[in-house]
């Protein structure tokens, strides 16, 4: 990468983001740094409060881009929302708020971006989606269902914009160190505890996944797989399928213990908010 590029990173406020954020600048990217909450964006040269749900704010925040650096290198689809649920606790709604933020904010963001990188003849699309878009296991139907979606969504673009002279990847991390969870909801309080401990326990930090993206990059990866853990959970679905499936259903057996659901308790079963 060289200096002066053209950086957007949302959900750049904390977490993976800001880490990305912070990486970019390190190798003399110009980034703006874009956040729903402005409190973790003090500090940054380029920042912006954006919420990616919103479509008229991709595009005020697409004509700042064009304003100030004519243009944009690399977009990188980072906002997201964490959240689970087995399937007969989880509520609809729930589903539908994961999907507003960590598909259709992306959604939104290419519609703004694509004509950008096509009439410049390049670009680069990073969407930020899990492990869970590879694999998943039980008691994560919804986060499963939509990250695979975000999987889905970049093979797609970098299969349609191929032509024009932009690329599109995907990153895939297990659970690392972060303060995503502070923003789980939904009802099934159980899974939230168990997914709590692993992100808590997790062996890496945002700033170790952001410089695995970012050697991914320069690679030219179109996937992105940052961590040993989500490395070694791949290959054993690729690779010893019936490993990886006795090794899914004893995970799921687990869940049945679990209170927060209707299984081993009563569960609070509050809508989620809106996206934060």
């Amino acid at each position: 990468m060289t200096d002066g590029l053209r950086v957007l990173v949302t959900g750049a406020g904390s977490g993976l983001g800001a880490a990305l954020a912070d990486a970019w600048e390190a190798r003399g990217a110009r980034v703006l740094a874009t956040d729903r909450d402005p409190a973790g964006l003090t500090g940054r040269r380029y920042a912006d409060t954006h919420d990616v749900t919103d479509a008229a704010d991709w595009a005020r925040v697409r004509h700042r881009v064009a304003e100030e650096w004519g243009g944009l290198d690399v977009l990188v689809n980072n906002a997201g929302v964490p959240g689970g649920g087995r399937l007969d606790v989880a509520e609809v709604d729930e589903w539908r708020w994961l999907f507003e933020i960590n598909l259709f904010g992306m959604v939104s963001g290419l519609r703004e971006f694509v004509p950008v990188f096509k009439s410049q003849g390049s670009g680069l699309i990073v969407n930020v989606a899990s492990l869970a878009g590879l694999v998943h296991p039980a008691g994560m139907a919804s986060y499963n269902a939509v990250k695979a979606a975000v999987v889905a969504l970049t093979e797609t673009a970098g299969h349609e914009l191929a032509g024009h002279g932009v690329r599109a990847t995907v990153v895939c991390p297990s659970y690392f160190r972060t303060n995503l969870m502070e923003r789980m909801q939904g009802a099934d309080t159980g899974l939230a505890e168990v997914m709590r401990g692993l992100v808590t326990g997790a062996p890496l930090g945002a700033a170790e996944i952001a410089e695995a993206v970012l050697e991914g990059v320069d690679r030219g990866e179109e996937l992105i797989v940052p961590d040993p853990a989500a490395r070694d959970a791949v290959l054993l679905k690729q690779r010893k399928r019936a490993d990886y499936d006795a090794v899914m259903r004893r995970q799921a057996a687990k869940l049945d213990g679990l209170s927060g659901g209707q299984f081993g308790g009563t569960a609070t079963r509050t809508p989620p908010g809106a996206p934060h």
